[in-house]
């Protein structure tokens, strides 16, 4: 009875426990119930099925948990990298194998790159990237199938590679299985786990490993799209930052063209037009003339290099003046110029400092509006200017004419601009080239008071002032006329001349015409320098060179042919009344040594250069020449 209830108890037990109660232990205990040899054989062997199939089943059970573990966590997920990490971990414990490991495929240059391990006991294989076609993993990709090798060692050598196999040895991996991670169109990746002994592995297991390996593909493809998605959303958020900004730099610019509209309408000049642009781009404007004065600003406090502009920025108006666009200026407190321009004239320049946001695509272009508009009322304020300029220099005509017949008409002409003639006693005239004449005197009115008359007069710039009212610094002034029209000008000051102004004209030109015979300019001089040469000479420039080519012209090209100085004698011959001795005490050389020189002038003049004719001549022209030289050295 005792042995009946054991037997019992095994096959019970074998029901149960597939590994503790084998096939002979079934077949014992069922001998000992009373069942023949043949019997105990059949019914062990079903029972040894069932066994089986009850294993498989309950392993198939514990592989469905856990994808459905994987497939809840996937639902829920919220770290791309969390779940891949527990992804790999179960495959790792699931296959009961060494080692599992995950491996992302970059479709830009075809690499592997190992992104999650479990298992892994060095530092190679996490930060491996496996080159194109080698190793098992690029197999699995190229195939889109489960591969699998029982010993890595003897794979196909041409699939090896230097890192991918010193990866392997530094694990001690000998088996390898790889599943790939599909979608419909391209391979994700490689799932794979690695044995440290050789194995091979069972059609159940290649499907296990699939299984994980679909879950894989899907975190990794909802991790691309969460990422597209917020590229996605980022570029359509800067695009919308972008449109916003673009609407509101284009309504600021369609306000500030309608103030400025409005600004050149009321005939404000450049004020307003600084104050609409300064407003609205928030940030000071200084609008500076051809000579970098500053003729109108708003927005205060100026920038320094609004007030003294330096290279960087005249190099930016001149490349605004060449592209007509507003140009940015790098390493400087203004941070863009517009130049002032209509065709080749230039008329000054637009200058921005800083604010609290960066100029646009558009606020450039508003800056260029702006610019355009200064140029119009520049030209507009010029066609003003030349009108009355015109008016003046009408008037200085008739005034230096002297007509008798005119006088009152001219003083009644005068007292509506405002000028006292009975007040007018200096007179300044500027030699200035014919094509630059109006420019000239645009320069001077525009620095001198309204009651001061600038005109052209046969030539010449008149300046015609009351000394009285205010004095006048003439050097002060032809420099500022040179700056202006960049070209060096001679400007004679005559004797003060209240009530003969024509007179004083007239001295002033002979010395003006002197001045140009002798090839002298860019200075400032008296009359009373150049007398009582300028009231004998009336000539031009060509006459005088003659004159003095044929009296010492033979001396100057004696000295240069031979290094000498008998042009040096000659002159102090002449101061010295003629006398050798005198001659040489000036020099302070012997008499002796005079004579000789005089003699060598006897053979370069001629004999007869002492007679009183001759004399008188030579007298002249060594003393013009040494008033040339003395203003030359100045």
């Amino acid at each position: 009875m005792r042995e009946d209830a054991e037997a019992i108890s095994v096959l019970l037990g074998a029901a149960y426990d597939a590994e503790s109660v084998g096939p002979t232990e079934v077949s014992d205990a069922l001998r000992r119930i009373g069942a023949s040899e043949e019997q105990a054989a059949e019914i062990a062997d079903r029972v040894h099925r069932s066994q089986r199939e009850f294993s498989r089943l309950r392993r198939r059970e514990h592989e469905l948990s856990a994808l459905f573990s994987s497939a809840r966590e996937l639902a829920e997920l919220r770290d791309s990298d969390a779940v891949l990490e527990r992804l790999v971990q179960r495959a790792h414990e699931m296959m009961g194998a060494d080692l599992a490991y995950l491996s992302e495929f970059d479709p830009g240059t075809r690499e592997l790159r190992v992104r999650e391990t479990s298992g892994s006991v060095s530092a190679s294989l996490p930060s491996l990237r496996v080159p194109p076609g080698r190793g098992l993993v690029s197999a699995v990709v190229e195939s889109r199938a489960p591969l699998w090798v029982s010993n890595y060692s003897s794979y196909t050598s041409e699939r090896h590679d230097s890192g991918v196999d010193e990866a392997v040895s530094d694990e001690g991996l000998v088996s390898m299985l790889g599943v790939p991670m599909l979608t419909s169109d391209d391979v994700l990746g490689v799932l794979f786990v690695g044995n440290r002994t050789e194995k091979s592995f069972s059609p159940e297991e290649v499907s296990l490993l699939s299984a994980m390996a679909d879950h894989a593909s899907v975190i990794l493809q909802t991790t691309y799209t969460l990422r597209s998605l917020q590229e996605s959303e980022d570029a359509s958020r800067r695009n919308l930052e972008s449109l916003t900004a673009h609407l509101v730099e284009r309504d600021r610019a369609n306000t500030v063209h309608q103030e400025l509209v409005q600004a050149v309408l009321a005939g404000g000049g450049f004020g307003p037009v600084a104050e609409t642009l300064a407003s609205a781009l928030g940030r000071a404007v200084a609008i500076l003339d051809d000579q970098d004065q500053i003729i109108a600003a708003a927005g205060l406090p100026l920038a320094a290099g609004m007030l003294e502009p330096d290279a960087a920025i005249h190099d930016a108006i001149a490349e605004s003046r060449r592209s007509g666009h507003c140009v940015a200026v790098i390493g400087s407190t203004v941070r863009a110029v517009a130049a002032l321009s209509a065709g080749k004239r230039h008329f000054g320049a637009m200058l921005l400092g800083d604010g609290e946001f960066e100029l646009g695509a558009v606020d450039f272009r508003t800056v260029e509006r702006a610019a355009q508009v200064g140029a119009l009322l520049a030209l507009q304020q010029e066609a003003a200017s030349g009108a009355d300029q015109r008016v003046r220099s009408e008037l200085i005509t008739d005034l230096l004419d002297d007509v008798p017949e005119r006088r009152s008409d001219v003083e009644r002409r005068a007292r509506r601009l405002g000028v006292d003639l009975r007040t007018l006693d200096t007179l300044l005239l500027l030699a200035v080239p014919g094509d630059q004449q109006t420019a000239a005197a645009r320069a001077l009115s525009r620095h001198l008071d309204e009651r001061t008359l600038v005109g052209e007069y046969r030539g010449f710039i008149v300046v015609a002032h009351a000394s009285a009212r205010d004095a006048l610094e003439p050097e002060r002034l032809r420099a500022h006329v040179e700056a202006s029209i960049q070209h060096p000008v001679s400007l004679v000051v005559p004797r003060a001349a209240k009530g003969a102004l024509p007179d004083a004209f007239v001295a002033a030109m002979r010395t003006a015409r002197l001045l140009a015979a002798l090839e002298i300019t860019g200075m400032t001089v008296q009359v009373d320098d150049f007398l009582p040469y300028s009231a004998i000479l009336d000539t031009d420039s060509r006459a005088l060179g003659t004159f003095l080519r044929d009296t010492i012209g033979a001396v100057r090209t004696y000295d240069a042919d031979r290094g000498a100085d008998l042009l040096g004698t000659l002159r102090a011959f002449v101061r010295n009344n003629a006398s050798p001795t005198r001659t040489a005490r000036a020099l302070n050389f012997h008499t002796n040594t005079i004579l000789q020189r005089l003699d060598r002038l006897d053979h370069v003049l001629g004999a007869d250069w002492r007679e009183d004719e001759r004399m008188f001549r030579l007298g002249i022209a060594v003393r013009l020449d040494e008033l040339r030289e003395r203003f030359e050295r100045r």
